[in-house]
Order: C-alpha cells, then sequence, then structure tokens
C-alpha cells in the first residue's frame, strides 16, 4: 500500500502561483465509487469521512524546472502559494507535485488557471444554487448524499446554459473562458463527488474552495454546515488575489450567501458588477429582500430567482451575456 497523493486545481495571479492537496495514509479501502448505488453508495460516501491524513509528509512541487520542497500540514493538507518571475501565458496550465514513499517516488499532475486579463471572475456556491441538495432539510439533504450516487443526483434546470454564458461573455475566442470558482462549507473529502458532478453536466471548469477535510463519522453528519466564515474569507481572497476583474456572484437563500455577498459588496464597491441568489422556499424572504436592494444601492445589479431562466434572462437585460 502507498499513500495516497490528491491534488485539487490552483490558480496563479502575475505575482504568484498557489496549488494545494492532502497527502492520505495508505489505506486498502477502495476510494469513492461512482456508480454505487442505494447501500452501497452509502458505505462509499461515509468511507470519504473515514480517510486518514498523513501529517508533515514530505511534498514536492516540480514548477519551471525547480523542484521547491514543503510538508503536509497536521490535516494532511499541503499548500505552495510560490512568486513567479515570468509571463508563463494565460488559461489552464499544467503542475506536478510528489511525494515519498519507502524510497518511492509517487507523482501526480495537476492544472491551474492564470485568467486573461480583462475578464470575469465567477464565484458561486455550490448546495443549492447548481446542486439541488435541499440545505433546508438536514435530514433530506444526508438522506440523498448517503443514497443517490453523482449520476442520480439533480440540477436545476437551466443552470448549464446560465453558467455556459458567462463562462463566455466577453471573450472572442472560444479557447479564452473566464475564470470560475466553485466556494462552498462541503468539505475537501467531497472534493471528487462534486467535480465529477460538473463534468457530468458540462459545468464551467472551475477552481474549488472547500473546508477544512474531515475524518470522523460524527463529522459526516455535520457536513456542510457549522460556521460560514471560511466561505467569506475564501471570496474574499478571490477578489484580493484578482483586484482588476469584475465578479458575478451566485448563490441562495437557504442559509448565509446574501449576507456574505452584501459584505462582500461592501468592502470591494468597483469589483462586484451582480449577485444572483436562488429562491429555495416556496415564498421570498424578506430579510433576503432587503439585503439585496441595500446592495442594489451600492450599483451592483441584482436578481432573486426561482428558475434559472429568470436569472438568464436578467443577465441578458444587464448586457452581461
Amino acid at each position: 500500500m502507498k499513500p495516497i497523493l490528491k491534488l485539487y486545481r490552483g490558480y496563479g495571479n502575475e505575482q504568484e502561483l498557489i496549488v494545494m492537496g492532502h497527502v492520505f495514509k495508505p489505506t486498502s479501502a477502495e476510494d469513492y465509487d461512482f456508480q454505487k448505488k442505494n447501500f452501497k453508495n452509502a458505505t462509499s460516501v461515509i468511507g470519504m469521512f473515514r480517510i486518514k491524513t498523513q501529517g508533515n509528509a514530505d511534498v514536492y512541487l516540480i514548477h519551471d524546472n525547480v523542484k521547491i520542497h514543503t510538508k503536509s500540514l497536521d490535516d494532511g493538507y499541503f499548500k505552495f502559494c510560490i512568486p513567479l518571475n515570468e509571463d508563463l501565458g494565460y488559461g489552464w496550465m499544467d503542475y506536478t507535485v510528489s511525494t515519498f514513499y519507502d524510497n518511492e517516488e509517487i507523482i501526480e499532475k495537476g492544472t491551474y488557471i492564470r485568467p486573461h486579463e480583462g475578464n470575469l471572475g465567477i464565484i458561486s456556491d455550490i448546495d443549492d444554487t447548481f446542486l439541488v441538495s435541499h440545505t433546508r432539510n438536514i435530514f433530506k439533504k444526508l438522506y440523498i448524499l448517503l443514497f443517490r450516487n453523482v449520476n442520480d443526483r439533480k440540477i436545476f434546470d437551466d443552470v448549464v446554459p446560465h453558467y455556459q454564458a458567462l463562462s463566455s461573455a466577453g471573450r472572442n475566442n472560444k479557447e479564452e473562458q473566464n475564470a470560475f470558482f466553485y466556494v462552498s462549507s462541503s468539505e475537501w473529502n467531497l472534493y471528487r463527488f462534486i467535480l465529477k458532478f460538473t463534468e457530468i453536466h458540462q459545468l464551467p471548469r472551475a477552481v474549488l474552495l472547500l473546508k477544512d477535510i474531515k475524518n470522523s463519522l460524527t463529522d459526516f453528519f455535520l457536513t456542510g454546515r457549522g460556521d460560514h466564515n471560511h466561505k467569506f474569507e475564501k471570496i474574499k481572497h478571490i477578489l484580493e488575489f484578482y483586484p482588476k476583474l469584475k465578479y458575478v456572484l451566485l448563490g441562495d437563500d437557504s442559509q448565509h450567501d446574501p449576507v456574505l455577498y452584501e459584505a462582500i459588496c461592501k468592502i470591494f464597491p468597483v469589483n462586484v458588477k451582480a449577485v444572483y441568489i436562488r429562491q429555495t422556499g416556496e415564498h421570498k424572504k424578506e430579510q433576503t429582500n432587503a439585503i439585496l436592494k441595500n446592495i442594489e444601492t451600492l450599483n451592483v445589479a441584482v436578481c432573486y430567482f426561482k428558475e434559472s431562466s429568470q436569472a438568464i434572462l436578467h443577465s441578458k437585460a444587464i448586457g452581461l451575456i
């Protein structure tokens, strides 16, 4: 058995590259199987939250013909923040990370994005924004996560054409896509699940920024809940990292997205172009309406919608797509 080295999509700007991943202890347990159903799927999902991480593991980033050494943190997470000394181009590019076990090198290849100058940054929540998750009902949410595999999970109607239009908005070259970020209170345990879901439904390729990994059954029952400051800090970091981009924020009213997005708009008064909030209940929330009206006073377009077809019409009306 060998340690498992998992890489996540990274991102860079003119001065810095950020890539990250986890090192997991050697295990004979199978990785999450996307094809399993019902109780077999439940067993597979629970297994994702029982995986053991490897702290203080030696990790090496191979970039621009230089090998850079660091060690994983106590929870197995590693992150390289390194200066860039030359223009390496734009779009999606490869990077390589390795670790050693019993004198054998384990190598994995990942990708990172360097957004094109002058494009949009699209930041989207996941649960109940594009992935139907029933966050308002924790028991239903856990039931679906356990007993519906990734192929059986549902996406909201018309999300895909809206996101694809946002991805190509303002770009003359179809190869040049706007930068997408999926920021969620879900944990890194669900990274492969979320990635597979976005690939199945042909959602734009994106950097995923998730919550600290969990490794106990108790943590599983609390997945996606708790303090949402993580999301605020991640979104704030993206806007600070790419200060020249204009942003579209997409979320829903099931938890704290409206409040978080209002705070972001107040801190970055010239960066946010539009805020989209999905209505998850039968009626619109008065508090969400009030927050969006306040955001509108900051010269930010807002749309509180039930169906993504409404969001598409709004994006067209304001010239976004």
